[in-house]
């Protein structure tokens, strides 16, 4: 009786763990299928690169680690990365154009990119549009700003306003690098930072959390859109956003009404608000200056 016994709780044993390292083997087998199923990529840094055309310095443990979390996160960030290359095919010709005309490494693309995802976004703070200016900074760097217009949500226009700011930073520091962190915490701010520190590299900086993630955030968005289809994108099967073709209207008399003139253009309130976000009441007053207000070509 006691050997029966003995015999059948080891069977019982026996067939218990071979369940589980059954189990165990399908659940990885799963887990494999899945990963290949989804195309998931093991991004590899590249070994040198530049930035502002500066080289950085990737044989850094610390500087290449930093590096390599920010461009896992937005390899991973599926959904927002997709939107930026579908939205960079519309906007990243006018915002090149500009940076050059200005003077301003192509680079500087990228920082438009981690600051609105290239969104009319508006911050918890208060920032608003493409380049994310306070109202201060704006109206410091040229933009109009009141209850009926707010060229913060004016894709040129702030980008001429980013390039002016940007350059006054690259007057107070020696490199474009630092140029770029200050655009997050301040010209100010980063001038303290380095004098408590003793520092002049960015790198050998130790700072809060947002400031020392910003330039790693540009680097990674850079490695990522130059070349996408290393880390699981490819644009070829995106339906891309093209420019939109529009017409344009100078507006020197005020308009009581934006909706009756949208009609009167022959389009309508929804379409003059996509193309002029900057409009952001429902009347313009013309009073020291010219408007141009864009339109679908007809």
């Amino acid at each position: 009786m006691r050997n029966s016994l003995f015999l059948i709780l080891s069977f019982s044993l026996w067939s218990t763990l071979f369940s589980c390292q059954n189990e165990a083997v399908q659940t990885e087998q799963v887990a494999s299928d899945s990963i290949e199923r989804q195309g998931v990529t093991y991004p590899d840094l590249p070994k040198e690169m530049t930035l502002f055309g500066e080289k950085i310095k990737l044989d850094n443990f610390d500087v290449r680690e930093r590096l390599d979390k920010e461009v896992i996160v937005n390899t991973y960030y599926h959904s927002s990365t997709i939107q930026i290359l579908k939205k960079a095919n519309r906007y990243f010709p006018m915002i090149e154009k500009i940076l050059a005309e200005e003077g301003i490494p192509e680079d500087m693309k990228y920082l438009c990119v981690i600051e609105s995802a290239l969104n009319q976004a508006t911050s918890p703070s208060g920032a608003k549009g493409f380049w994310q200016f306070m109202p201060a900074a704006g109206k410091e760097n040229g933009l109009k700003i009141n209850k009926e217009v707010d060229e913060r949500f004016h894709v040129e226009k702030s980008t001429r306003a980013a390039c002016s700011y940007l350059k006054t930073a690259r007057r107070n520091f020696s490199n474009w690098i630092l140029a770029s962190a200050s655009y997050n915490c301040g010209i100010g701010g980063l001038k303290r930072v380095m004098k408590e520190q003793g520092a002049k590299d960015f790198f050998e900086l130790y700072m809060n959390r947002e400031t020392t993630r910003y330039v790693f955030r540009i680097m990674a968005l850079k490695i990522l859109m130059e070349n996408p289809a290393a880390y699981g994108f490819d644009p070829s099967q995106m339906e891309l956003y093209e420019p939109i073709k529009t017409r344009k209207i100078t507006v020197s008399e005020s308009i009581k009404d934006l909706a009756d003139w949208a009609k009167e253009q022959g389009s309508n309130l929804r379409m003059l608000k996509v193309l002029n976000p900057w409009l952001i009441s429902n009347k313009l007053t013309v009073s020291e200056s010219t408007y141009i207000i864009e339109l679908p070509v007809k």
